[in-house]
């Protein structure tokens, strides 16, 4: 049997990982300034980690969601205490996808409306509303093409007031940094707009912060820059360090009914001792702070470069845009500076380290950057 061969590689196979070093099937080290799309928030094989999966794995994998498992209730204590949200409800899943595809579903029952707005260039997953929310036409098939999503300019707060007030929007989704889309931030003001114009006509407020979360960006949340409190926010990538699970943060105004949401596999027991230990670390190892700290310097370092159009993040989330395509030099980092790095569109490079990166290591990845430009 054949892979179908949907994803274009290159040709480097990993098999193991510390911290922020990853290495490859012939030995050779790399200095991981992707974490796996934004997966990797503790590093690669974190001891706790580790030793949390074993010690669950030991115990129990999985069972049904239809009796109780006392791990949700520890980790819903965790992340409400982490996050700030602690008056709010959590629901888990396994992706970032479905994290989004329950969001927009709580939407429309809690308003009785259907249309979406969300905005140019947003990735918001792959499957049934969460693709068609999503600004890229090449991925939304025709069943998934049912005009509920309307696209707006992102920062543009008139546009949204004119949609709103047409009085059928259930929900406005947009993520806490654009991560897809180019490291793109939505305006504060922007944001508390918004959270004033969906009280005004009664839709449900989404963040997306299923890449920007979970600290990457030097806050728990990206949108906490802005002080807004959503309605709902959704998660995924960092929540468990690379084991699968998604979460919806949901308001206390959003009245649970038996049957309404559902999940086979989310929330099972390996999944949850994941994210607890995740949140472990993150508090014993000050992670939001260093990921706040270390970026800052980075960014710093960055813009000295010269030949880079624009540096632009928050915290360990950052993008470098260029004025020429930058696969080429992905590549060389890669091959000959042994340096991952992501990319958005043509131009964008996109920077997604483990949390744990330290100083000295952004040190490092900027001379292996200065020796992959001057190639």
């Amino acid at each position: 049997m054949k892979l179908f061969d949907v994803y274009p590689l290159f040709d480097i196979e990993i098999v193991k990982g510390e911290g922020c070093y990853t290495y490859d099937a012939d030995g050779n080290k790399y200095l991981d300034l992707y974490g796996g799309h934004a997966v990797i928030s503790v590093g690669h094989s974190h001891p706790h980690y580790l030793q949390a999966l074993q010690e669950q794995a030991s115990r129990l994998v999985f069972y049904s969601n239809s009796v109780i498992n006392g791990l949700q209730q520890r980790l819903a204590d965790k992340l409400g205490k982490i996050s700030g949200y602690d008056d709010y409800q959590l629901f888990l899943i396994n992706s970032g996808a479905e994290a989004n595809e329950n969001a927009l579903k709580l939407a429309s029952f809690h308003t009785g409306k259907k249309r979406v707005l969300a905005f140019g260039k947003a990735f918001h997953g792959r499957t049934s509303l969460a693709v068609e929310a999503t600004d890229n036409p090449k991925i939304v098939a025709p069943i998934n093409a049912n005009s509920h999503v309307t696209f707006l300019p992102l920062n543009d707060l008139d546009a949204v007031a004119g949609e709103l007030a047409k009085g059928d929007v259930c929900a406005v989704i947009v993520e806490g940094i654009q991560g897809v889309g180019g490291i793109r931030i939505p305006e504060n003001g922007f944001l508390s707009g918004v959270r004033e114009l969906c009280d005004r006509h009664e839709a449900v407020m989404i963040l997306d912060e299923i890449q920007s979360g979970y600290g990457r960006s030097g806050k728990f949340f990206a949108h906490q820059y802005s002080g807004v409190r959503p309605d709902i926010i959704t998660m995924a990538k960092g929540i468990a360090n690379g084991f699968p699970m998604g979460a919806v943060l949901i308001s206390p105004k959003f009245a649970p009914v038996y049957g309404q949401l559902g999940t086979t596999f989310g929330g099972n027991h390996l999944a949850c001792a994941a994210a607890i230990a995740v949140i472990d670390i993150f508090e014993k190892e000050n992670l939001v702070e260093n990921a706040r700290r270390v970026g800052e310097y980075l960014m710093g370092e960055l813009r000295k470069i010269p030949g880079i159009k624009e540096v632009r993040g928050r915290g360990l989330m950052i993008g470098l845009e260029f004025d020429y395509p930058v696969k080429e030099l992905r590549t060389r980092l890669i091959n000959e500076e042994r340096v991952f790095t992501g990319a958005s569109g043509t131009n964008v490079i996109r920077l997604l380290p483990p949390l744990v990166l330290t100083c000295e290591q952004a040190d490092d990845f900027i001379n292996r950057f200065k020796h992959a430009l001057e190639a």
